[in-house]
This record gives C-alpha cells, sequence and structure tokens, in this order.
C-alpha cells in the first residue's frame, strides 16, 4: 500500500487524520512514538532549523532530502509542506515527481506568490498569485503524480491576506474544481470563528484541513462538531517544545557551572540509543561480525 492509500484509510476508518508537525527524523520518530497518525514536514520548522526566516530560502533539495530521511524513519505518511511550489507551474511538474519518489503521502502547496513570506508574522508580506495560475499548478501536480493516491491539499491564504471569505470560498471552489483533493484553509486570528464560519460556509465536496497554531481553543472534539474537516496539522509545536527545552537546558548548566542539575530532567543516553535502534546494531555485530 503507498504512503497516499494509508493516508487515505486513516481517513476512511477515522474520519480525521491528525499530523503532527516535524523538521528531522529524530522528531518524525517521536511523532510516531506519541501515535498521531501523520506527520507533517513543516517548512517553518525546517527553516527555524537551520536558523534562516521562513521566507523561500530553504531550497528545495534541503526540504526533500530532510522529507525523505522523516519517511524512511517514521513509518508515517509525511505531508509534505511545499509553500508555492518553489516556483510556477513547471517547477510544480519537477516537485511532484521528486517528492512521490520520496514516498510522501500527501502535498501541500499555497496559493501565495513565490518567494513568500511565513503566514503569522505580524505586518509580513502577503502576496497572491491569479486564481488561475494557481488553477495551473494543481493542473501540474495531477499530471505529475503516478498514482493518484498521492494527496493533493491546495492552501489558500485569502483569510491570512486580509481579502475575506467571499474571497476565501472563491479560490477553495477554484481549487476543488481545478482537481484538489483537499482544501486547507489558514487564519491568524486569535479564535477559530473566522475558521469555523469558512467551514460552515464551505460547501464543496473536498475535506477542508486546518493549521489551529493561531488559535488553540479548537481541540480535536470541536474539529469532529464541524464534521467537514479531514486533516488536522499541528504546524509547530515539535520546533517550539526543542527551544523551549534547549534554553531551559542550557541556562541551568551556565547557572550550576556543570550538568549535575540537569540530568535528572532529559532524556537519558540510553533513551537516546534506543531511539537510534543502538540494540538491534548489537544482535547485528553478534550476527555477523566474524
Amino acid at each position: 500500500m503507498t504512503a497516499g492509500a494509508r493516508f487515505r484509510d486513516v481517513l476512511a476508518k477515522k474520519g480525521l487524520v491528525e499530523a503532527m508537525a516535524a523538521h528531522s527524523p529524530l522528531s518524525a520518530m517521536l511523532v510516531a512514538e506519541a501515535g498521531f497518525d501523520a506527520i507533517w514536514a513543516s517548512g517553518f520548522e525546517l527553516s527555524a532549523m537551520y536558523g534562516v526566516p521562513d521566507v523561500s530560502v530553504v531550497s528545495m533539495t534541503q526540504h526533500l532530502d530532510m522529507t525523505r530521511a522523516m519517511v524512511d524513519r517514521s513509518g508515517l505518511p509525511v505531508v509534505a509542506d511545499i509553500d508555492t511550489g518553489f516556483g510556477n507551474a513547471i517547477n510544480v511538474l519537477y516537485v511532484i515527481e521528486q517528492y512521490e519518489r520520496a514516498g510522501v503521502a500527501a502535498i501541500v502547496m499555497e496559493d501565495k506568490s513565490f518567494p513568500k513570506v511565513t503566514s503569522l508574522i505580524a505586518g509580513g508580506r502577503q502576496e497572491m498569485v491569479r486564481i488561475e495560475e494557481f488553477q495551473g499548478k494543481i493542473d501540474a501536480a495531477r499530471a505529475a503524480r503516478r498514482n493518484k493516491d498521492l494527496v493533493l491539499i491546495a492552501r489558500t491564504e485569502a483569510l491570512i491576506a486580509g481579502l475575506g471569505q467571499d474571497e476565501a470560498l472563491k479560490r477553495a471552489h477554484a481549487y476543488e474544481a481545478a482537481g484538489a483533493d483537499m482544501i486547507l484553509v489558514h487564519s491568524k486570528q486569535k479564535t477559530p470563528d473566522e475558521i469555523e464560519a469558512f467551514v460552515k460556509a464551505w460547501d464543496g465536496k473536498a475535506p477542508i484541513a486546518l493549521v489551529p497554531t493561531a488559535y488553540p481553543q479548537m481541540t480535536v472534539a470541536r474539529v469532529r462538531e464541524l464534521r467537514k474537516i479531514g486533516l488536522l496539522i499541528w504546524g509547530n509545536h515539535a520546533v517550539r517544545a526543542s527551544v523551549g527545552a534547549m534554553r531551559k537546558t542550557f541556562a541551568q548548566i551556565r547557572k550550576d557551572g556543570g550538568i549535575h542539575g540537569v540530568e535528572g530532567s532529559i532524556a537519558s543516553v540510553e533513551d537516546v540509543f534506543d531511539l537510534q535502534g543502538m540494540g538491534k546494531v548489537k544482535d547485528d555485530e553478534k550476527r555477523f561480525l566474524r
């Protein structure tokens, strides 16, 4: 079964796919350990890991290589955040071919111009492409995928850009008509009201995907009540948790003048060995090293 088929199977059985963000094979393995349905290969998280802004400076190769490693190490369906598709529709033809070959279950592509600016930054430049141009990108993605199980998710940033519900709905309908399997709608409002209004007004057949980063009141239970949501993405919590934990640990070591004060609160070396699969390495050494 392909990764896309596995994603679709979870959606059919559970009615909702829960994806947690990751930015490395190790974080992807921890997502799997926690029991999530899928991994969100987050462009924001990968940019943060490289220590650069989320403004399309991380290359397709960098993102693709890390996404491939997450696919290999996690065992979960991976939803690849490919931003604007790294260019126009011609670029998308190549991008989809490469990500499908890497084994992803789904791709998310957004309707902002390239290079993009991260969605939630205050006062950020949020320039949209024409509807027809983005429909061409969706059409290119459909033409490039070899297996129809690969899930194509069209993301509209109309609400992020302040263009209102009518424009968001217009774009969502146009993208569904172009062949998108799901519609992701994003908002930077601090409450779920704007998103819930969109979902209630949505009369298309494509399921909706949400990333409730800015409005944490949107729980799984609340999402299920809306009924039209097929994918729920916890979008940046892996890297935020990592930053907080490292800052706390590093500050404690500096304060104490040693590591004695943190040993009881961080993962043991043995825990990391287990994640790395060192037990299997020892077994293999006994079996094969002669």
